[in-house]
């Protein structure tokens, strides 16, 4: 089957709005997951929604447009191994608001730029210096300030937030991979489908339906958001780097922060603008001196040539 991926290319202005567009729509998945988690329905149902709804459209709306080209991938490990990444995030973050605001779980979720910056090297072949190790215990120290931990306000599921954020950082470095090889379309089924595939045996085990009118939009806007969302974020990491992406995420905190307080009565606390005050300097620190390098290196190689 042949495949029409569009190439890679370098235009980070365009890739920074697109990501913004993707938050705008994935601050939707999230206000439902918490809805449907307040409203009691199961993680595995919450999950098997958002997944199954993101199968059902594409395969709805593009299998008839791309045929089965939709399916044809030039690297299956890697799309295999972002779908399991996409999934253990999900799953992190699902539990883990059950029983925290969204500006907590948020917060710590957004550490994934921390994390991506310290995976580069192992993962994507990338030198991290140690002004940027040292930006990211800066950022791990606004962790412990989030959390608190030995204190009364401290919550286990926390460490759910932060396994999530480590899945995030791995799907991110693997989207970077795939740029270029599959199209936004393909890495969008691959990811869903397999995360469907690994939710459903446990979605059914306890399965509630939902009891008011509201909770069935949220039921609904789940994998709607999802996959809207996340196609444009594969759009995006075609034109830039995750380094490059990466401190552009911390702007959704503020969605979650106000969604927090409007629609959960859970207004962020001192504790939270301090972490994640810290967290945020951090990784615009890093980002800061990515472009300074990044910088440097395109100069170097204009005298040289």
């Amino acid at each position: 089957m042949a495949r029409h991926v569009a190439a890679i290319e370098e235009n980070p202005n365009r890739a920074i709005l697109i990501l913004l567009l993707a938050q705008s729509v994935l601050i939707f998945l999230d206000v439902s997951a918490k809805w449907l988690s307040v409203a009691g329905l199961p993680t595995g149902e919450i999950m098997f929604a958002r997944y199954g709804m993101h199968v059902a459209l594409l395969l709805l709306f593009v299998l008839p447009l791309r045929g089965w080209n939709l399916f044809a991938t030039g690297n299956w490990r890697l799309e295999v191994a972002r779908g399991l990444c996409l999934l253990g995030s999900t799953a992190g973050n699902f539990l883990s608001m059950r029983y925290l605001p969204l500006t907590v779980t948020g917060a710590l979720l957004f550490t994934s730029p921390l994390m991506v910056c310290a995976l580069s090297g192992p993962l994507l072949g990338e030198h991290v210096g140690w002004r940027r190790w040292l930006a990211i215990g800066a950022g791990f120290i606004g962790i412990l300030v989030i959390i608190r931990p030995g204190t009364e306000a401290f919550h286990p599921a926390a460490l759910l937030s932060l396994m999530a954020a480590f899945f995030a950082a791995l799907f991110s470095i693997v989207t970077r991979k795939l740029a270029g090889v599959d199209g936004a379309m393909t890495q969008q089924i691959y990811a869903g489908g397999i995360a469907l595939l690994v939710v459903t045996p446990f979605a059914f085990t306890d399965w509630t339906w939902p009891s008011q009118p509201i909770s069935w939009v949220a039921f609904f806007t789940l994998g709607t958001a999802g996959v809207l969302g996340h196609m444009l974020i594969s759009v995006a990491h075609r034109f830039a780097t995750p380094a490059t992406l990466a401190p552009f995420n911390y702007l959704q905190l503020i969605y979650l922060a106000l969604a927090s307080w409007v629609v959960f009565s859970q207004p962020p606390d001192n504790w939270f603008f301090l972490g994640a005050s810290i967290i945020i300097a951090s990784g615009l620190y890093i980002w800061l001196r990515e472009r300074a390098l990044n910088k440097r290196a395109v100069s170097v190689t204009t005298i040289v040539d």
